[in-house]
């Protein structure tokens, strides 16, 4: 997969592929992406993410073609027998995975693209009870880790990784990463390699961006009660009058900090 791709979100340039050849592909993606999976045999009669992708294309199917009804039957037997729940209305491209299958839920409108995978527990939901596109859109070769949830009618670019339980609410652009509660926007660690499918499943990897604010502000107030004491004691400072502006140019607070939203210009949305 590329680095950058100019295709809009629910685009591709791959030629379509029928109802049973995108099944044989989500079959295959599951040795590629599960080292656990030993055989076909095993594959088909134990993989509950396999089991409920392949029902939903046959749902999705029956969808596209007015049979609403039947769809919506079928897609309820299907959630019954392996705990996800996947609405037939929704558009999933081609090698979706979903690792161990339990307690997914994606809503009619979310659109996902090629080679996306999911953990357990993820939710593609909506924030209102309105008709027309309220779920997200996932780009290619996205990785959304256990337990997190996207919502709303935002944009996820290609190959975003979502950390897990992380809270997605606002668009993300491609290539990024996104920890957090309300996810944020954080920076990869410098020279993680990329693997040869695109799609990188090293969560340990994922920065913890409270955790470092808070370590910055604990610098900042022992600083300042330095300053303080210092202040009492009739003491000249020794911080020079750009100290501030300094410790703000290292500060890892982003969003948490007070003056972000004042002094930040914040990102346009995903076209």
């Amino acid at each position: 997969m590329s680095e950058t791709t100019t295709l809009p979100l629910g685009a591709s340039d791959e030629a379509p592929a029928g109802l049973w050849a995108q099944i044989r592909e989500d079959l295959r993606c599951v040795f590629e992406r599960d080292p656990a999976a030993r055989s076909t045999l095993e594959v088909l009669t134990t993989y509950p993410g396999l089991h409920a992708i392949m029902l939903h294309r046959v749902a999705h199917a029956l969808w596209l073609r007015q049979l609403r009804f039947p769809a919506r039957l079928l897609s309820f037997l299907a959630r019954a027998f392996t705990n996800v729940d996947i609405h037939p209305g929704a558009s999933i491209g081609r090698r979706f995975f979903i690792d161990h299958g339990a307690g997914v839920v994606i809503g009619e409108t979310a659109e996902v693209g090629h080679d996306v995978t999911l953990y357990h527990g993820v939710t593609l939901g909506g924030t209102s009870w309105n008709k027309g596109k309220r779920h997200p859109t996932l780009g290619d070769g996205v990785v959304v880790g256990a337990g997190a949830k996207i919502l709303g009618p935002i944009q996820i670019g290609h190959r975003v990784r979502v950390g897990a339980n992380s809270v997605v609410v606002k668009n993300v652009p491609s290539d990024r990463t996104v920890v957090g509660i309300p996810g944020r926007i954080v920076p990869t660690r410098a020279g993680s390699p990329r693997p040869a499918n695109g799609i990188s499943l090293d969560h340990n990897l994922l920065p913890d961006p409270v955790a470092r604010s808070i370590t910055c502000l604990l610098d900042r107030i022992e600083s300042l009660e330095a300053e303080l004491k210092a202040m009492k004691r009739g003491e000249p400072l020794a911080d020079s009058p750009d100290a501030d502006e300094e410790r703000c140019g290292v500060c890892s607070a982003g969003d948490l900090c007070c003056e972000h939203e004042r002094d930040t210009p914040q990102p346009a949305p995903l076209q």
